[in-house]
Protein backbone atom coordinates (compact mmCIF):
# COMPACT_ATOMS: atom_id res chain seq x y z
CA UNK A 1 0.00 0.00 0.00
CA UNK A 2 1.41 3.37 -0.90
CA UNK A 3 1.92 6.09 1.68
CA UNK A 4 -0.30 9.19 1.69
CA UNK A 5 0.98 12.11 -0.33
CA UNK A 6 2.98 14.65 1.64
CA UNK A 7 1.38 18.11 1.90
CA UNK A 8 3.11 21.02 0.25
CA UNK A 9 4.30 23.76 2.64
CA UNK A 10 1.51 26.21 3.35
CA UNK A 11 1.82 29.60 1.70
CA UNK A 12 1.14 32.78 3.70
CA UNK A 13 -2.45 33.91 3.47
CA UNK A 14 -4.72 36.50 4.95
CA UNK A 15 -8.14 36.16 6.60
CA UNK A 16 -11.17 35.30 4.51
CA UNK A 17 -13.37 38.17 3.39
CA UNK A 18 -16.93 37.64 4.59
CA UNK A 19 -19.37 37.45 1.72
CA UNK A 20 -16.73 36.93 -0.98
CA UNK A 21 -15.32 33.72 -2.42
CA UNK A 22 -11.80 32.77 -1.35
CA UNK A 23 -9.09 34.16 -3.62
CA UNK A 24 -7.83 31.51 -6.03
CA UNK A 25 -4.21 32.26 -5.09
CA UNK A 26 -4.37 31.06 -1.48
CA UNK A 27 -4.94 27.89 0.46
CA UNK A 28 -8.35 27.00 1.84
CA UNK A 29 -9.73 25.89 5.17
CA UNK A 30 -11.76 22.78 4.35
CA UNK A 31 -14.27 20.53 6.08
CA UNK A 32 -15.46 17.20 4.68
CA UNK A 33 -18.91 15.78 5.35
CA UNK A 34 -18.84 12.06 4.58
CA UNK A 35 -15.79 9.87 5.08
CA UNK A 36 -16.78 7.36 2.44
CA UNK A 37 -14.44 6.23 -0.30
CA UNK A 38 -14.71 9.51 -2.19
CA UNK A 39 -14.74 11.99 0.68
CA UNK A 40 -11.80 10.52 2.56
CA UNK A 41 -9.66 10.30 -0.58
CA UNK A 42 -10.44 13.80 -1.83
CA UNK A 43 -9.91 15.19 1.66
CA UNK A 44 -6.48 13.56 1.76
CA UNK A 45 -5.67 14.88 -1.72
CA UNK A 46 -6.64 18.43 -0.73
CA UNK A 47 -4.46 18.15 2.38
CA UNK A 48 -1.61 16.86 0.23
CA UNK A 49 -2.01 19.94 -1.97
CA UNK A 50 -1.50 22.12 1.11
CA UNK A 51 -5.10 22.99 1.96
CA UNK A 52 -6.06 22.85 5.64
CA UNK A 53 -8.57 20.07 6.23
CA UNK A 54 -9.74 20.93 9.72
CA UNK A 55 -12.73 18.65 10.40
CA UNK A 56 -14.49 15.62 8.96
CA UNK A 57 -17.54 13.50 9.73
CA UNK A 58 -17.43 9.72 9.94
CA UNK A 59 -18.92 7.54 12.62
CA UNK A 60 -18.99 4.03 11.16
CA UNK A 61 -16.18 1.56 11.68
CA UNK A 62 -15.32 1.67 7.98
CA UNK A 63 -15.20 5.48 8.02
CA UNK A 64 -12.95 5.55 11.07
CA UNK A 65 -10.61 3.04 9.43
CA UNK A 66 -10.42 5.13 6.26
CA UNK A 67 -9.73 8.29 8.24
CA UNK A 68 -6.99 6.58 10.23
CA UNK A 69 -5.23 5.82 6.94
CA UNK A 70 -5.97 8.98 4.98
CA UNK A 71 -6.60 11.82 7.44
CA UNK A 72 -5.22 10.58 10.77
CA UNK A 73 -4.70 14.04 12.30
CA UNK A 74 -8.05 15.54 11.28
CA UNK A 75 -10.64 15.53 14.10
CA UNK A 76 -13.99 13.87 13.58
CA UNK A 77 -16.91 16.16 14.33
CA UNK A 78 -20.71 16.24 13.90
CA UNK A 79 -21.97 17.56 10.57
CA UNK A 80 -22.86 21.04 11.85
CA UNK A 81 -19.49 21.42 13.57
CA UNK A 82 -17.68 20.48 10.36
CA UNK A 83 -19.71 23.08 8.47
CA UNK A 84 -18.83 25.77 11.02
CA UNK A 85 -15.13 24.86 10.89
CA UNK A 86 -14.98 24.87 7.07
CA UNK A 87 -14.63 28.63 6.72
CA UNK A 88 -13.65 28.47 3.04
CA UNK A 89 -14.80 25.15 1.54
CA UNK A 90 -17.33 22.62 2.76
CA UNK A 91 -17.10 19.40 0.75
CA UNK A 92 -20.23 17.22 0.85
CA UNK A 93 -19.36 13.64 -0.11
CA UNK A 94 -22.60 11.88 0.78
CA UNK A 95 -24.82 9.49 -1.24
CA UNK A 96 -26.81 11.08 -4.06
CA UNK A 97 -30.19 10.50 -2.44
CA UNK A 98 -29.03 11.88 0.92
CA UNK A 99 -27.52 15.08 -0.45
CA UNK A 100 -30.65 17.26 -0.56
CA UNK A 101 -31.51 16.41 3.05
CA UNK A 102 -28.00 17.20 4.28
CA UNK A 103 -27.97 20.57 2.51
CA UNK A 104 -31.42 21.54 3.78
CA UNK A 105 -30.56 20.51 7.33
CA UNK A 106 -27.33 22.53 7.35
CA UNK A 107 -29.16 25.60 6.06
CA UNK A 108 -31.97 25.20 8.59
CA UNK A 109 -29.50 24.88 11.47
CA UNK A 110 -27.66 28.06 10.51
CA UNK A 111 -24.44 26.08 10.05
CA UNK A 112 -23.55 27.78 6.76
CA UNK A 113 -22.20 31.28 6.21
CA UNK A 114 -22.21 33.82 3.38
CA UNK A 115 -19.22 33.50 1.07
CA UNK A 116 -18.50 29.90 2.05
CA UNK A 117 -18.03 27.51 -0.87
CA UNK A 118 -20.36 24.52 -0.55
CA UNK A 119 -19.32 21.80 -2.99
CA UNK A 120 -20.65 18.29 -3.49
CA UNK A 121 -19.12 15.27 -5.20
CA UNK A 122 -22.32 13.80 -6.68
CA UNK A 123 -22.25 13.05 -10.38
CA UNK A 124 -26.03 12.96 -10.62
CA UNK A 125 -26.67 16.41 -9.15
CA UNK A 126 -25.73 19.87 -10.31
CA UNK A 127 -26.27 23.15 -8.49
CA UNK A 128 -30.04 22.97 -7.93
CA UNK A 129 -29.65 20.59 -4.99
CA UNK A 130 -27.60 23.30 -3.24
CA UNK A 131 -30.40 25.90 -3.45
CA UNK A 132 -31.03 26.00 0.34
CA UNK A 133 -27.33 26.73 0.88
CA UNK A 134 -27.31 29.42 -1.82
CA UNK A 135 -30.34 31.04 -0.15
CA UNK A 136 -28.20 31.79 2.91
CA UNK A 137 -25.37 33.24 0.83
CA UNK A 138 -23.02 30.34 0.11
CA UNK A 139 -21.34 29.73 -3.25
CA UNK A 140 -22.38 26.43 -4.95
CA UNK A 141 -20.11 23.99 -6.75
CA UNK A 142 -20.62 20.48 -8.17
CA UNK A 143 -17.31 18.62 -8.36
CA UNK A 144 -17.50 14.96 -9.37
CA UNK A 145 -14.39 12.81 -9.90
CA UNK A 146 -14.80 10.41 -12.84
CA UNK A 147 -13.03 7.60 -11.06
CA UNK A 148 -13.84 4.59 -8.89
CA UNK A 149 -12.26 4.47 -5.43
CA UNK A 150 -11.49 1.84 -2.80
CA UNK A 151 -11.04 4.34 0.04
CA UNK A 152 -7.35 3.53 0.64
CA UNK A 153 -4.15 5.57 0.21
CA UNK A 154 -3.55 3.71 -3.06
CA UNK A 155 -6.41 5.76 -4.54
CA UNK A 156 -4.28 8.89 -4.35
CA UNK A 157 -2.15 7.54 -7.18
CA UNK A 158 -5.27 7.26 -9.38
CA UNK A 159 -6.07 10.96 -9.27
CA UNK A 160 -3.39 12.18 -11.66
CA UNK A 161 -4.98 13.21 -14.93
CA UNK A 162 -8.56 12.10 -14.23
CA UNK A 163 -11.53 14.22 -15.28
CA UNK A 164 -13.91 16.00 -12.92
CA UNK A 165 -17.45 16.77 -13.99
CA UNK A 166 -17.77 20.38 -12.83
CA UNK A 167 -20.84 22.59 -12.73
CA UNK A 168 -20.20 26.07 -11.36
CA UNK A 169 -21.41 29.65 -11.61
CA UNK A 170 -19.22 31.75 -13.89
CA UNK A 171 -17.58 33.58 -11.00
CA UNK A 172 -16.51 30.30 -9.38
CA UNK A 173 -14.99 28.71 -12.47
CA UNK A 174 -11.44 29.93 -11.73
CA UNK A 175 -11.59 28.50 -8.21
CA UNK A 176 -13.13 25.25 -9.45
CA UNK A 177 -10.40 24.88 -12.06
CA UNK A 178 -7.76 25.57 -9.41
CA UNK A 179 -9.23 22.95 -7.03
CA UNK A 180 -9.31 20.35 -9.79
CA UNK A 181 -5.70 21.18 -10.67
CA UNK A 182 -4.73 20.84 -7.00
CA UNK A 183 -6.30 17.39 -7.06
CA UNK A 184 -4.22 16.52 -10.13
CA UNK A 185 -7.20 16.43 -12.46
CA UNK A 186 -8.76 18.15 -15.46
CA UNK A 187 -12.17 19.91 -15.37
CA UNK A 188 -14.92 18.81 -17.72
CA UNK A 189 -17.56 21.53 -17.65
CA UNK A 190 -21.05 19.98 -17.51
CA UNK A 191 -24.25 21.99 -17.84
CA UNK A 192 -26.84 21.80 -15.09
CA UNK A 193 -29.42 20.09 -17.31
CA UNK A 194 -26.83 17.58 -18.52
CA UNK A 195 -25.78 16.24 -15.12
CA UNK A 196 -28.17 13.23 -15.15
CA UNK A 197 -27.03 12.21 -18.65
CA UNK A 198 -23.36 12.70 -17.71
CA UNK A 199 -23.81 10.50 -14.65
CA UNK A 200 -25.87 7.89 -16.49
CA UNK A 201 -23.07 7.53 -19.03
CA UNK A 202 -20.46 6.99 -16.33
CA UNK A 203 -22.63 4.53 -14.39
CA UNK A 204 -23.50 2.64 -17.58
CA UNK A 205 -19.85 2.41 -18.54
CA UNK A 206 -18.17 1.73 -15.20
CA UNK A 207 -20.73 0.20 -12.84
CA UNK A 208 -22.32 -2.01 -15.45
CA UNK A 209 -18.86 -3.02 -16.64
CA UNK A 210 -18.17 -4.48 -13.20
CA UNK A 211 -21.44 -6.43 -13.35
CA UNK A 212 -20.68 -7.62 -16.89
CA UNK A 213 -17.17 -8.78 -15.97
CA UNK A 214 -18.45 -10.64 -12.93
CA UNK A 215 -21.20 -12.27 -15.00
CA UNK A 216 -18.59 -13.46 -17.51
CA UNK A 217 -16.41 -14.71 -14.65
CA UNK A 218 -19.29 -16.71 -13.16
CA UNK A 219 -20.24 -18.27 -16.48
CA UNK A 220 -16.64 -19.33 -17.10
CA UNK A 221 -16.63 -21.03 -13.70
CA UNK A 222 -19.88 -22.75 -14.71
CA UNK A 223 -18.01 -23.98 -17.80
CA UNK A 224 -15.29 -25.51 -15.64
CA UNK A 225 -12.63 -22.81 -15.99
CA UNK A 226 -10.62 -22.77 -12.76
CA UNK A 227 -9.14 -19.29 -13.15
CA UNK A 228 -11.56 -17.20 -15.20
CA UNK A 229 -9.76 -13.96 -14.35
CA UNK A 230 -6.64 -15.27 -16.11
CA UNK A 231 -8.67 -15.99 -19.25
CA UNK A 232 -10.56 -12.70 -19.20
CA UNK A 233 -7.84 -10.21 -18.25
CA UNK A 234 -5.98 -9.95 -21.58
CA UNK A 235 -9.18 -10.23 -23.62
CA UNK A 236 -11.05 -7.52 -21.71
CA UNK A 237 -8.08 -5.16 -21.57
CA UNK A 238 -7.68 -5.43 -25.34
CA UNK A 239 -11.41 -5.00 -25.92
CA UNK A 240 -11.53 -1.88 -23.73
CA UNK A 241 -8.51 -0.30 -25.37
CA UNK A 242 -9.85 -1.08 -28.84
CA UNK A 243 -13.29 0.32 -28.00
CA UNK A 244 -11.82 3.56 -26.67
CA UNK A 245 -9.55 3.89 -29.70
CA UNK A 246 -11.77 2.58 -32.51
CA UNK A 247 -15.36 2.98 -31.33
CA UNK A 248 -17.79 0.60 -33.03
CA UNK A 249 -15.03 -0.56 -35.36
CA UNK A 250 -13.73 -2.56 -32.39
CA UNK A 251 -16.78 -4.87 -32.48
CA UNK A 252 -16.00 -8.54 -32.99
CA UNK A 253 -17.81 -11.76 -32.18
CA UNK A 254 -20.92 -13.59 -33.32
CA UNK A 255 -23.36 -10.68 -33.17
CA UNK A 256 -21.18 -8.45 -35.34
CA UNK A 257 -20.93 -11.31 -37.85
CA UNK A 258 -24.64 -12.15 -37.79
CA UNK A 259 -23.99 -15.70 -36.52
CA UNK A 260 -27.56 -16.49 -35.47
CA UNK A 261 -26.89 -20.16 -34.77
CA UNK A 262 -24.06 -19.39 -32.34
CA UNK A 263 -26.12 -16.82 -30.48
CA UNK A 264 -29.05 -19.24 -30.31
CA UNK A 265 -26.81 -21.88 -28.73
CA UNK A 266 -25.49 -19.29 -26.26
CA UNK A 267 -29.02 -18.45 -25.18
CA UNK A 268 -30.12 -22.07 -24.89
CA UNK A 269 -27.19 -22.97 -22.64
CA UNK A 270 -27.54 -19.82 -20.56
CA UNK A 271 -31.25 -20.55 -20.05
CA UNK A 272 -30.36 -24.01 -18.75
CA UNK A 273 -27.37 -23.00 -16.62
CA UNK A 274 -27.90 -19.40 -15.51
CA UNK A 275 -31.35 -18.14 -16.57
CA UNK A 276 -30.79 -14.91 -14.63
CA UNK A 277 -28.15 -13.99 -17.23
CA UNK A 278 -30.46 -14.34 -20.24
CA UNK A 279 -32.22 -10.93 -20.11
CA UNK A 280 -28.93 -9.05 -19.85
CA UNK A 281 -27.36 -11.08 -22.68
CA UNK A 282 -30.39 -10.44 -24.88
CA UNK A 283 -30.45 -6.69 -24.16
CA UNK A 284 -26.75 -6.25 -24.85
CA UNK A 285 -26.82 -8.46 -27.95
CA UNK A 286 -29.74 -6.48 -29.39
CA UNK A 287 -27.98 -3.19 -28.75
CA UNK A 288 -24.75 -4.59 -30.19
CA UNK A 289 -26.61 -5.64 -33.34
CA UNK A 290 -28.15 -2.18 -33.66
CA UNK A 291 -24.74 -0.52 -33.38
CA UNK A 292 -23.10 -3.00 -35.73
CA UNK A 293 -25.75 -2.33 -38.39
CA UNK A 294 -25.56 1.45 -37.93
CA UNK A 295 -21.75 1.36 -38.19
CA UNK A 296 -21.86 -0.75 -41.37
CA UNK A 297 -20.21 -3.70 -39.62
CA UNK A 298 -23.28 -5.91 -40.17
CA UNK A 299 -25.44 -5.74 -43.30
CA UNK A 300 -29.18 -5.68 -42.59
CA UNK A 301 -29.71 -8.67 -44.89
CA UNK A 302 -27.17 -10.68 -42.89
CA UNK A 303 -28.76 -9.59 -39.62
CA UNK A 304 -32.27 -10.90 -40.27
CA UNK A 305 -31.81 -14.38 -38.79
CA UNK A 306 -29.90 -12.97 -35.82
CA UNK A 307 -32.56 -10.36 -35.08
CA UNK A 308 -35.18 -13.11 -35.22
CA UNK A 309 -33.30 -15.06 -32.55
CA UNK A 310 -32.95 -11.96 -30.39
CA UNK A 311 -36.63 -11.06 -30.82
CA UNK A 312 -37.80 -14.43 -29.43
CA UNK A 313 -39.57 -13.12 -26.32
CA UNK A 314 -40.74 -16.63 -25.43
CA UNK A 315 -37.18 -17.57 -24.55
CA UNK A 316 -36.79 -14.50 -22.35
CA UNK A 317 -40.06 -15.17 -20.52
CA UNK A 318 -39.23 -18.83 -19.99
CA UNK A 319 -35.74 -17.89 -18.79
Amino acid sequence: MSAPLRPRPAAPHGPAVLGAPPATSRLLTVGVVGAGRVGAVLGAALAAAGHRVVAVTGGSGASRARLALLLPEVPRRPVSAVAHAATDLLLLAVPDDALAGVVADLADRGALRPGQIVAHTSGAHGLAVLAPAVAVGTRPLALHPAMTFTGTPDDLTLLAGISYGVTAPAELRPLAARLVADLGGVPEWVGEADRPLYHAALAHGANHLVTLVNEATDRLRDAGVARPEKVLAPLLRAALENALRLGDDALTGPVSRGDAGTVQRHLARLAATAPESVPAYLALARRTADRAIAAGRLRPVDAQSLLGVLADTTRQVNA
